[in-house]
């Protein structure tokens, strides 16, 4: 499923009665990878959390096929088509590996355990399927978030904040490959990282430190 268009328009957020950031206007079309960039402060994860719909906008709107996503039909539309990863694994520390990838798809869509034991062999825990994640390291437990990625195939829109977060740097590497072919099958992919991604010809970049 390719992405349709996404159009942020005059948007503005607060947060604890501060302006982050405001008349940010910004059109992100299926193929682009964009990271969002800015010093502590400028509202990174907050511009994320929005296209989540985890925290509303002060101001503006945000159009994705057209349709805005802040209310009405157009936010059920968008969650159809959106996967959000936050900075936080998500993963319950008493459950396993596959346990945690079954309820997690579950709310969206369920998959089946042969699909959950070849996402979690790509992510390079092959063998610790049953384990429970209190057992792992922060960068196993990314991985397990990060499985979610070879699960979920029908989302054309990624929202990622701080994916690179405790992996190491083959790790790095492969989700950097898997970002770029995931937007050259029609896919958004929008994130914050405090890993330099210069390297990456293909990435965009929206500074939110010169956003006025």
């Amino acid at each position: 499923m390719a992405a349709e268009q996404i159009d942020i328009i005059d948007l503005a957020c607060e947060r604890d009665e501060r302006e982050l950031f405001a008349r940010l206007d910004c059109c992100i079309q299926a193929g682009d990878v964009l990271q969002v960039a800015g010093p502590n402060g400028a509202g990174k994860t907050s511009l994320l959390r929005i296209l989540a719909g985890l925290m509303p906008a002060s101001a503006g709107d945000i159009h994705y096929g057209g349709r805005s996503i802040l209310g009405g039909s157009g936010r059920e539309f968008w969650r159809r088509h959106l996967l959000f990863l936050g900075h936080a694994t998500a993963v319950k520390a008493t459950l396993s590996a596959e346990e945690n990838l079954s309820w997690l798809c579950a709310l969206d869509q369920p998959v089946d355990r042969e699909a959950i034991w070849d996402a979690l062999a790509a992510v390079g825990l092959r063998g610790y399927e049953d384990v429970p994640c209190r057992q792992m390291s922060a960068g196993q437990q990314r991985r397990v978030a990060l499985a979610r990625l070879r699960l979920q195939t029908a989302k054309p829109i990624w929202v990622l904040d701080e994916p690179f977060t405790a992996l190491d740097r083959a790790a790095v590497q492969v989700l950097e490959q898997q970002i770029l072919a995931f937007a050259r099958d029609g896919g958004i992919a929008v994130l914050t990282t405090h890993h330099s991604l210069d390297h990456l010809n293909e990435v965009r970049r929206l500074d939110l430190g010169r956003v006025c």
